[in-house]
């Protein structure tokens, strides 16, 4: 009986530990923050207007191919990636899927101002400018136009590879993607996204354990949420095209998340019956002893 007042005592210390003291110091380090809003409702979007995108494809093409690809359409990129990273910066991003992976309004309002709908405008300040200039100049309509037709050439369906190498991979390496052929590097050199992001983008291989899956929800849909002023921009995917960058950042650093968690089970039935061996053992014990 002794020894059973002692767990209890040890049991209860344990969780109020646990729930009192850790939520609170969790809390206090850590603050809550908004869920991530996947319809982006504070940019200046499409607000309910349809596209035509036979129209769109004209404007696409007199505004948007001299700095962008569009391979799946045989608009191949004008320059090799390390002359586009010196020019821009960055690595300007095929648009052949951009219609399926970005949200439409989002997409409407980037091409008006990304700097604004990226939320990076407090990057250029003092003169600076982003790679991309505004089009706020156009008609709605013709923003409408743009938007219907890459939604109309995009992808119908794209592995979780293919997302994350749309979507992250002109900053951002995953070299546990691809170890041997390095594959999966980052398309703009070092030393140009180094300077234009303010300091190298982070190898995203381990980001899965480093980072909880809705940490990374959260960064990816709004990181100035997590990281007030810094250089990432919003992304704008859509929850789908999110939801598989996600999924492929675990695939790449948690390939036995599975295998690990289907183990936990098996592993807890295995101490208690463990327990129960050893307190009949115990109590055999001191049964001779008394």
């Amino acid at each position: 009986m002794k020894e059973l007042k002692v767990l209890a005592v040890v049991v209860f210390f344990t969780l109020v530990t646990y729930w009192g003291v850790e939520p609170y110091a969790h809390h206090e380090m850590h603050p809550p923050k908004p869920a991530p809003d996947y319809s982006f409702k504070d940019v200046d979007g499409l607000k309910g207007m349809k596209g035509n995108a036979e129209a769109g494809a004209a404007l696409v093409q007199s505004n948007c191919i001299a700095c962008h690809s569009i391979t799946s359409q045989s608009f191949p990129p004008l320059m090799d990636d390390a002359t586009s990273g010196a020019s821009y910066g960055v690595v300007p991003p095929d648009l052949s899927s951009s219609g399926k992976l970005y949200n439409a309004d989002y997409l409407a309002a980037f091409i008006k101002n990304p700097a604004k709908a990226a939320k990076t405008a407090h990057k250029f300040e003092d003169g600076a400018t982003h790679p991309m200039p505004n089009y706020d100049w156009m008609q709605p309509q013709e923003i409408a136009d743009m938007v219907a037709y890459l939604q109309s050439i995009a992808p119908k369906e794209m592995t979780n590879k293919e997302a994350f190498t749309d979507a992250c991979l002109r900053c951002h390496s995953i070299k546990y993607g691809d170890m041997k052929k390095g594959t999966m590097s980052a398309k703009t050199p070092d030393e140009n996204i180094k300077a234009y992001m303010g300091k190298l983008p982070p190898d995203l291989s381990q980001y899965i354990r480093s980072r909880s899956e809705s940490y990374l929800h959260e960064f990816v849909n709004d990181p100035q949420k997590h990281l007030e002023g810094t250089a990432m921009p919003r992304v704008g995917l859509t929850k789908a095209a999110e939801d598989q960058v996600v999924t492929y950042m675990q695939e790449v650093g948690d390939s036995k998340k599975a295998e690990r968690e289907a183990l936990g089970p098996k592993f807890l039935i295995y101490l208690v019956i463990f327990a129960i061996f050893a307190w009949l053992w115990k109590a055999s014990k001191w049964r001779e002893l008394h």
